[in-house]
Parts: structure tokens; sequence; C-alpha cells
């Protein structure tokens, strides 16, 4: 049986034990959130790793980072330091985005060293492969093809595939309608449409669905239903076109839930400030609360070097709206692929963000950790602000830099540290009601 069988079954199994532990939840209360399809547990059968993560409701918000060769840079070494950077980082889980190289043993190597899930969007190797290798058009590429790289990927070990199999010709009518700004931004999307185009056919990943599912299953593969409708551009949002594709993949989630497959809903890209919570309770009611996975969002256009910055912001309004899972955005979006450093300020930019939310969901222990970090500031107490950062080697390296020469205080303020006076004060105010006695 699957994991969402198991647990619609009570069959109490290692996997469950596990999540259980490192969530910090009762194990009843994690299966019944995978019974319910509130929560998922992207685990691989052939994926063996002991962070045994849980993504959905009443957990912690988890960050994903994205990692992947191209053909400008399709070395494997680089992927491989980037995916130590994340471990370190903290994400919690990881996609392989390869695109150029020797993908399937870059992915290999990757489920190798990787002690979190790992998950691919498998049309990219579908396409990468080959238009490159055969010379040919996208729309060139065999339905079966397809499906072979899915099989592939999956006996491999990924944990969970963002498949795009909510855009249909219904859905693509709306947008050519709509005249968007921006169009289609999604790269698996693009590759989706300009197939169906060439071919004259609906997408094979919505016709074929059940031969998808049953790969899936087999597995134990989640299934990250894939926004290619995402806008890519504030002016695009929460248009028919996103909003047909929402309701497709409200379709599909019950028809993989039934089949036994674990699901999560991809969300929007950009979008501006105060569309986000209503299009996550709207993704939420559409998808029937399964763990909505979102990309920033961006809430602006404008910060390129920065959108690591403009996707924390809207993933912390997401989440704590209800997302449940953050990709990352690196400093590099929209410019370069990203380069470790990019890799690891994504990651931290994001974890702040999820941070911010599960204090607002009321997280257990969420708004314990900052409560610890107000003692240590009061006490003055620099190692353990330290060992409570997000980032510990950045707050260790500014301290340090500092140079204080009062030990107990910063360089900002030095003797005249606000904690210090004010601790100066309630001592004196002490001894005056003292004397008053």
């Amino acid at each position: 049986m699957s994991i969402r069988e198991d647990a619609i079954n009570g069959r109490l199994t290692s996997v469950f034990k596990q999540c259980a532990i490192n969530e910090g939840i009762a194990v009843e209360t994690l299966m019944a959130g995978v019974a319910a399809g509130t929560i998922c547990i992207p685990k691989n059968h052939h994926h063996d790793f002991s962070r045994v993560t849980g993504i959905g409701k009443g957990l912690k918000t988890k960050v994903n980072a994205n990692i992947g060769s191209s053909l400008d840079h399709p070395e494997q070494a680089n992927e491989l330091q980037k995916l130590c950077v994340c471990l370190k980082a903290g994400a919690d889980a990881v996609m392989d985005l390869s695109m150029g190289g020797e993908i399937s043993a870059i992915r290999r190597e990757i489920l190798k060293n990787c002690p979190i899930p790992l998950g691919t969007v498998p049309i990219y190797q579908s396409i990468a492969q080959f238009v490159e290798k055969e010379k040919k058009k996208i729309g060139d590429v065999s339905i079966d093809h397809i499906f072979q790289v899915v099989e592939e990927q999956a006996i491999d070990g990924v944990d969970f595939m963002t498949i795009h199999c909510g855009i249909t010709r219904d859905t693509l009518q709306r947008v050519d309608n709509h005249q968007r700004l921006l169009g289609v931004v999604s790269r698996g999307g693009s590759f989706i449409i300009e197939w169906m185009a060439h071919n004259n056919q609906e997408n094979p990943l919505y016709e074929r669905f059940d031969d998808l599912l049953a790969i899936l299953k087999e597995h134990e593969v989640t299934l990250s239903l894939g926004d290619g409708i995402r806008p890519g551009c504030l002016a695009d949002a929460t248009d028919r076109g996103q909003i047909q594709e929402l309701i497709h993949l409200g379709e599909l989630t019950q028809r993989a839930w039934a089949a036994g497959v674990q699901v999560m809903i991809e969300g929007p890209g950009h979008m501006p400030l105060n569309q986000i919570e209503a299009n996550v309770l709207l993704q939420k009611r559409l998808c029937h609360h399964a763990p909505l996975y979102v990309l920033g969002p961006l809430v602006t256009d404008i910060a390129p070097g920065y959108d690591h910055i403009t996707g924390a912001i809207g993933g912390a309004i997401a989440a704590a709206a209800g997302a449940d899972f953050l990709c990352y955005v690196t400093p590099a979006e929209h410019l370069r692929l990203p380069l470790p450093q990019d890799v690891h300020d994504g990651v931290i930019a994001s974890r702040i963000a999820a941070h911010a939310a599960d204090i607002v969901k009321e997280v257990p222990g969420a708004m314990g950790r900052d409560i610890k970090m107000a003692k240590c500031r009061g006490a003055l107490d620099w190692q353990g602000q330290i060992e409570l950062s997000i980032d510990p080697e950045k707050a260790r390296r500014y301290r340090e830099e500092g140079n204080t020469y009062i030990g107990d205080a910063c360089s900002m303020c030095g003797s005249f540290c606000a904690i210090k006076v004010y601790a100066q004060a309630s001592r004196t105010r002490k001894r005056q009601a003292n004397n008053n006695q």
C-alpha cells in the first residue's frame, strides 16, 4: 500500500513514526492529516534518508531550494556544491532542475548525497535530452518518451515531481482571450504548450493522467501539481487562465487521492501584496486543502538582484495565510544561474519568511525561539544570540567584525547600550525604593 493508503487504513509504519518524531507531533495527528490529504510525506521507496519531512496543515512551514545544471554550466560538481550549501543553510527539501550535461548522472549523484526529500520536473529532462541530442523540436518529443523519463526518475528515487497536468486546451483558450502582458513564464508550462500547439493535441499529462498516477503510486512519488499558467508579473496575477488551471488542479487532486497518490499544489509566482491572502484561501478551497507550495510569491517586478527579498516578503504573507511550502528565490532570479552564495542567501531569506509565518500560525516552538533570543539579548548573552540565529555563522562574523572595546556591548552603542543603561536605571530605582521603605 502507499503512504496515503496506509494512513487511511490506520496502518502504522516506520515512515509515520520517523516523520512524527522529526515534526514533533503525535503520530496519530500526522496520519490523520495524511489520510485527509492536508499533509503529505514526500518519501520515495527507493530513496533512503532519515530526515523524513511532512508538509501541510499544522506543521512547520518548509523551505525548498532549487539547484540544477544548465546548458551553459553543465558540471556535476557545481550542483553537488550547491547541495551542500542548501543542507548547511537549513533547506527542508531540494529540487534538481538540471537541463544540461549528463542529467541522469547528476540526479543520481545528488540523490546519493541528499538526506532530505528531492524533487524534479521530469519534462525538463524529456525536452533537454531530446532537443539537444536528437536536434529536433520540442513538439517532436513522443508521449512515450515523456512517460519513460517520469518512470526513470521515479525508479532512481525522486520523492516529489512537479508535473504540469492542469494545462488544457480550454485553459489556453482563456489565456489567449485575456491577452496577458507576459504570457507564460513557467518553463515546464511553456514546453507543454509548445508540444500541444505543434501536435494540435490535448496535454498528454492531462489526457493520460491515470497512467501517470500508476507510475507515481508504484514508487511512492508525491505529485506536485504544477502551475504552468502562473503569473510572471504583477499585472497578470489572478486572471482567468491562472484560475482555470487551478480549477483543473482541484479536480486532479481528487483523482490522485482516489488512486492512493499524495498531492501538493503549486501556487503563483508574481503577485501584489493585497492579492496573496485571497489567492491562498482560493487555492486551499478549490484544491480541498491539499498542501500549498508557492514560489515566492514575488511582490514586485522591479528588484532584480534582490528577488530573494521580494520572494521572502510574499512568502511570509502566503505562509501566514496558510501556504505550507515555500520555494526559495535567490538574488540571481531573472538574471543568471545561481551561484553557491546565491543559494545560501535564498535559503536563509525563505527560512526567515517561514519562521515569521509559523509564529502567526502558532506552530509549536516557533515563538519559543524568539522568546529565548529576547532573554539572551536582555542578558547580553552574545553566544546564546548567535546560537539561536537562523544564520549563526553570519551573526558570529558580524559580532567579531565589530571590534567593540566593551566586551558585553556592541560597536553600535558601546557604553551607551540601551540594555545596559536600562539595567543601571532599574538598579538605581530599586535602591531608591528600598531606601524609602
